[in-house]
């Protein structure tokens, strides 16, 4: 878990945290120019609470490092563009409170704040900023170790599952054979059932024929009985 210090020292951890701008306004609410997406020296100044010098001291010191992270210095032809495109965003309104710089403008965005809030050593809100990703990172860290934790135990949950497949196999093997010998069997008993079935099948034709025959039979012992009484 990185200290404060050495954010203050490593280049390596500031780009680390270089995603997190919004911080920013979590921390204290950062007033932009009118195109949402540039601050001047004195809006940084205002910010952190210290005056324009010191936030122009830090700025010269990692010159390479904030110009990395969005500083621009406008001037001549550049700068004017830039004051008319602000004049047309601040509206007729706010035409006389819109500060024009003479003859350079420097202007940071979102990350060269946040990369002033990790350089910047004597200021209060600075040190929040600070603070706020430290505290971020260690919960981040935290839900790291305990999404580790969860996995690993799901993978030791897993090997015993995987063992006690291996164990269930020569069970579900053997399950298989007697399955397969159950269906063998139910096929002979269908077989068996068919024949029966066309066995009786040819009983009941006997049965009709034998009633049949018993029919007539009954019917000539009658007309034997018939003749008989008419002898008497």
């Amino acid at each position: 878990m990185p200290t404060e210090v050495a954010l203050l020292e490593s280049r390596a951890l500031r780009v680390e945290q270089m995603g997190r701008v919004d911080v920013l306004d979590k921390v204290k609410s950062l007033v932009m120019l009118p195109d949402g997406i540039h601050v001047r020296t004195e809006d940084v100044a205002r910010y952190f609470e210290v005056s324009t010098e010191v936030v122009k001291k830090v700025t010269q010191r990692h010159r390479a490092e904030v110009s990395e992270n969005g500083l621009k210095l406008l001037r001549g032809t550049e700068l004017q563009k830039f004051h008319r495109d602000m004049l047309s965003l601040w509206g007729g309104g706010g035409v006389e409170s819109y500060p024009q710089a003479a003859t350079q403008l420097t202007l940071y965005t979102r990350r060269t704040v946040l990369d002033i809030a990790m350089l910047l050593r004597d200021s209060d809100i600075a040190r929040c900023v600070r603070t706020y990703l430290l505290d971020a990172e260690q919960d981040l860290r935290a839900g790291y170790a305990s999404l580790e934790h969860r996995v690993t135990r799901v993978e030791s949950c897993l090997a015993g599952v995987g063992s006690a497949l291996q164990e269930l196999g020569p069970v579900l093997d053997r399950m298989s054979h007697r399955l397969d010998s159950l269906d063998r069997r139910l096929d002979a008993t269908h077989q068996v059932v068919g024949a029966m079935s066309v066995r009786l099948g040819h009983v009941a034709e006997d049965i009709v024929r034998i009633d049949g025959r018993v029919d007539e039979l009954a019917r000539n012992l009658k007309e034997l009985n018939r003749r008989h009484d008419k002898r008497r």
